[in-house]
């Protein structure tokens, strides 16, 4: 079995959820970060993203194998690189994600990525590879990522097509199932494509 890291795609600090959990929102995590505790990242951002940051942390949960030293996920960020899932954050450094654009022409966001992105593809053994859970349709992940991990980036196939909720569901889904995706190069490898059925609901 190859060794296997999974990229998590950040959600957006900004937007209605956002507002709420910086601002004066009455619910217990945004007490905390009002009270200037740190928060795991993972549970801030499957706040902002709901169902579709929350299928990616579970699915990666269970389906990484990663080498000796390397954990089995991480998050991409705006502006600190790539982050384990379980690092506490402020609602300051929250503030300070929501400052800096995706934006590859940004150096703020590139080269930070780069930076950890190269050490990850050091570390990696040869047979490694790491799997992209985000979007793979624009560059704005995918074009830093594949210059330097080239052909050991992957993705799932079954992205293709689906939106960001629907690929929240599918990966909960395999989560739950002990079902795990199949994965395919994102270099030659179409990431557009005509939408899929829609998955069935579950009781």
């Amino acid at each position: 079995m190859n060794t296997k890291i999974f990229l998590l795609s950040p959600a957006s600090v900004a937007g209605r959820r956002a507002q709420q959990l910086l601002g004066q929102g009455a619910f217990p995590l945004a007490e905390r970060l009002r009270s200037g505790a740190a928060v795991p990242l993972w549970e801030v951002f499957s706040f902002l993203s709901s169902l579709y940051f929350r299928g990616k942390h579970s699915y990666a949960s269970v389906f990484a194998r990663p080498p000796h030293g390397l954990p089995g996920a991480l998050v991409i960020t705006t502006n600190r690189g790539l982050l384990s899932p379980d690092e506490p954050v402020t609602a300051d450094d929250l503030r300070a994600f929501g400052a800096v654009p995706i934006d590859v022409g940004d150096a703020r966001y590139r080269d930070p990525l780069v930076r950890d992105t190269q050490a990850i593809g050091r570390s990696l053994p040869a047979d490694g590879i790491v799997v992209l859970l985000g979007s793979i349709a624009s560059g704005k992940y995918v074009n830093v990522l594949l210059d330097v991990l080239g052909d050991r980036l992957r993705f799932p196939a079954e992205f293709v097509g689906r939106g960001d909720m629907s690929r929240g569901g599918l990966l909960l889904r395999c989560a739950e199932d002990g079902t795990e995706l199949d994965y395919v190069t994102v270099a030659g490898t179409p990431r557009r494509g005509g939408r899929p059925p829609k998955l069935e609901p579950r009781r």
